[in-house]
């Protein structure tokens, strides 16, 4: 019943900010991490269509977003992970009074569809998996790349993954994985599941898992703070928290 009710106060606030602004279409600049791409990229012509706003999509790695905000880059809302969140919340960036979690992803490898999978189900098992793949996709700059790097070291296996490594800072590397350059990839869940021609070989084992949570705020001055606060109210609609589900993700 909490739930249920809590998706109707949702409902409820967005008809209410959507009919105070409706005669006012505006444009909203968002500047969202990579990871939360495919939801927001599902979200956006539903969002659109309902309340008449428009959005403005950035995409990038939540620390490059960082520092595009750190350095005076505008913007109405952010949807970041969470350290890049609490940093430029500390430099005042956010209405911390606005800031809320949208949704968590842990780490997984995929592969091209169709193929053997590899076992990852245990550490040795994903270990041997990482040692006997031609070549594994991750990012340098990214939380996952970060994470992956360092689970590397601890495994004894940095040097040999690094050697057949196909990395870029940020964005999606299951691209790599669907056009025959990388066997395999790593990066969070959802952006693995958006990614065509690639299918998941299944989660990394829970002692190797890490988790990232996704909050959005809106800026501290914002240019349209009537639809930016739709938006957010959107985020917690049925709509948006059963495509959250769908991208392999859980809601917040």
């Amino acid at each position: 019943m909490r739930r249920r009710d809590s998706s109707l106060l949702a409902m409820a606030v967005l008809t209410v900010v959507v009919i105070s602004s409706s005669a006012q279409a505006a444009e909203l600049k968002l500047l969202v991490t990579n990871g939360a791409r495919a939801v927001v990229d599902e979200l956006k012509p539903q969002f659109e269509r309902t309340t008449g706003h428009k959005l403005a999509i950035k995409y990038d790695g939540s620390p490059l977003l960082q520092k595009a905000i750190e350095a005076g880059e505008a913007f109405d809302i952010v949807l970041l992970t969470v350290d890049s969140m609490d940093a430029i919340a500390k430099a005042g960036k956010v209405d911390a009074a606005t800031r809320k979690t949208v949704a968590s992803s842990g780490l997984g490898v995929a592969m091209r569809a169709g193929g053997k999978k590899p076992d990852i189900g245990t550490t040795e098992a994903f270990k041997q998996a990482m040692l006997n793949a031609k070549s594994i996709a991750y990012v340098t700059v990214g939380v996952s790349g970060r994470h992956f790097v360092a689970m590397c070291e601890r495994l004894g296996i940095a040097d040999q993954v690094k050697a057949k490594g196909k990395t870029k800072p940020s964005g999606n590397v299951a691209e790599f994985v669907s056009a025959g350059e990388a066997e395999l990839a790593i990066q969070q869940v959802g952006e693995l599941l958006s990614t065509p021609g690639v299918e998941l070989v299944g989660p990394l084992p829970s002692d190797l898992q890490l988790t990232t949570i996704f909050t959005a705020a809106l800026a501290g001055q914002s240019s349209a703070p009537d639809a930016a606060k739709a938006f957010m109210g959107f985020l917690a609609t049925p709509e948006a928290i059963a495509i959250i589900r769908a991208k392999g993700m859980e809601p917040g």
